[in-house]
């Protein structure tokens, strides 16, 4: 049976691949990098290193097959993303910004997050201040481990201090909008075109 358990410094390779492996709207995305650790660079890595005090990932007899993972107070969060974590990434990534956006390559696409991270609206973050990211690689999915795994970290936030989390979806991921929708979460807001997100969000009474 999986467990959920609070995430480890060692297990910072397993966030990068798990993200990898559910990074095409919940699919593998394993064939769409020239560079595997790339997309785990925004979406994993800096919440192992940065926010690990409200991590847990779910292991089984193979090893971590997912994680939630998300800061305390995402506008902290981003200020220190700023100062210590995107600089060396921008020293080894370049910005692709001079080229044709029609261009771009999958990698080169995720390289201009590096060099011009979306911030979160105050207005959601205020309200919200915790975010996150839950990804389940497929032996894990539908055995009702996310509801678990959201229930368990929205405790440990909770406990932290926070008042209310959010979370950011693409609307093409359907099967996380439908869990989200069905988990009780409220859809705060939508924001269109370039970044095509929608914003969920849970209040702490």
């Amino acid at each position: 049976m999986p467990e959920i358990r609070n995430y480890r410094t060692d297990d910072l390779a397993a966030l990068y691949r798990v993200c990898l492996e559910t990074g095409a709207a919940g699919q593998d995305a394993t064939h769409l990098y020239r560079d595997p650790k790339i997309i785990g660079h925004i979406y994993a890595g800096p919440y192992g290193v940065l926010a690990e005090e409200s991590a847990l990932v779910v292991e089984d007899e193979s090893g971590v097959a997912g994680y939630i993972i998300g800061p305390v107070d995402t506008y902290a969060f981003e200020k220190k993303l700023e100062a210590e974590w995107w600089p060396k990434l921008r020293s080894l990534y370049a910005d692709p910004s001079g080229k044709p956006l029609d261009s771009w390559s999958a990698d080169e696409r995720l390289q201009y997050l590096i060099h011009h991270p979306p911030r979160t609206p105050r207005r959601i973050s205020e309200p919200y201040p915790s975010h996150l990211h839950i990804d389940l690689l497929p032996r894990v999915q539908g055995r009702g481990i996310g509801r678990t795994l959201l229930d368990s970290w929205f405790s440990k936030v909770r406990a932290l201090g926070s008042r209310g989390a959010h979370l950011g979806v693409g609307p093409a991921n359907f099967r996380a909008v439908t869990f989200y929708r069905r988990y009780g979460l409220v859809e705060i807001e939508r924001i269109g075109l370039p970044f095509n997100v929608i914003y969920f969000g849970k209040a702490f009474d």
